[in-house]
């Protein structure tokens, strides 16, 4: 299937993934480097936490990182995992970032307290920064983003269009002493919002004004103007930037696959309303050539992935696609199943 690459480059339509790059580390360069005498401000001291009953820095420790290393890995995946963004949309984006920030918090003080009483290891101060999240997003990004295989290493090690994000990730894991326990707190709070058997996902959720604002606020500032013409895959381009451009195309057509499987599902469930399936005793003509030609065992399909059903779409966007020719129906399907891309939702309605 071919389509256009319109709107799957850089942070298009990724305006918190933006804005999560720049300021915090326009923040973390400012007190490294310009005023460090602010630094302690932003220390993650448990202890203080604890003692000293300095509860906001659970808050302001856990924004802004103070190593520069720290900024740059995060920054990078954070950058990768912006394709969540563009998936579910920023005000589902946001709400898992603020769950697993939540979460992530009380973890850090159960790990710290659990290593106290079992191995009496006492840990005051953790490393500072947005790092819960951003460890709880290799969550989703292990179970629903793709694994393709890109080459392989002395014959035998896979390296897929998901090894730079890992490698990035261990590098960061193996920055300080403590970041362990940041990780796992990341994980366990990515897990717990992502699978949602405790229900925190009605809980711990931004709220939909608070969304309104921070759309008004940030689009504006931070949105990226969508591309006008097509480049061509990798021109100009480091092969780590082909690699994440290929991923980005990857995701769009696992997009559309889900939802032509999604049509062809429906009509079936609509052509099998009668009490007898008369397909199973006179299969076609199509079927039957295969059935002749193809006598081994069929490969299993993969399963099928339901897809998201409650985001909103743009009724300007739908009267557009109408006035192409389409039905509501279908124009509102490909656009919740693009996340209001039009250019995805055109691309795939004139090719179905």
């Amino acid at each position: 299937m071919m389509f256009t690459s319109t709107g799957s480059w850089g942070l298009y339509k990724a305006p918190l993934s933006k804005s999560l790059l720049l300021l915090p580390t326009v923040l973390s360069v400012l007190l490294t480097v310009l005023l460090p005498q602010y630094q302690d401000m932003f220390i993650y001291n448990l202890q203080a936490v604890r003692q000293g009953k300095q509860f906001w820095r659970l808050v302001s420790g856990r924004l802004i990182c103070l190593d520069l290393k720290d900024t740059f890995c995060s920054s990078l995946l954070i950058y990768n995992f912006r394709i969540f963004e563009r998936r579910f949309g920023s005000h589902k984006f946001a709400s898992f970032l603020f769950g697993a920030w939540i979460l992530s918090a009380f973890v850090d003080l159960l790990l710290t307290e659990a290593l106290r009483f079992m191995f009496e290891l006492q840990v005051d101060v953790l490393p500072a920064g947005l790092l819960g999240p951003v460890f709880a997003l290799f969550v989703p990004f292990y179970n629903s983003i793709p694994r393709v295989q890109v080459t392989q290493l002395l014959g035998h090690v896979s390296i897929t269009n998901k090894s730079l994000t890992y490698i990035v990730g261990a590098q960061l894991l193996t920055s300080s002493a403590y970041m362990w326990i940041v990780a796992c707190s990341g994980l366990i709070a990515g897990m717990l919002y992502y699978s949602n058997k405790l229900a925190v996902q009605k809980f711990l959720r931004v709220p939909e004004w608070v969304a309104r604002c921070g759309s008004v606020l940030l689009e504006p500032v931070f949105s990226d103007s969508e591309p006008t013409a097509e480049a061509p895959l990798g021109m100009g381009a480091t092969l780590d930037i082909q690699r994440q451009q290929r991923m980005d195309m990857l995701d769009q057509q696992l997009l559309l696959t889900q939802l032509a499987n999604l049509r062809r599902n429906a009509q079936q469930q609509q052509a099998q309303t009668g009490l007898l399936n008369w397909n199973r005793f006179f299969p076609t003509l199509r079927h039957r050539g295969q059935n002749r030609h193809q006598e081994g065992p069929q490969p299993q399909q993969p399963p099928y992935t339901h897809l998201p059903d409650n985001t909103d779409v743009v009724e300007e966007q739908v009267a557009r696609l109408m006035e192409m020719g389409f039905s509501r129906m279908d124009a509102q399907e490909a656009l919740r199943a693009s996340n209001n891309d039009i250019n995805i939702a055109t691309n795939f309605l004139l090719q179905h």
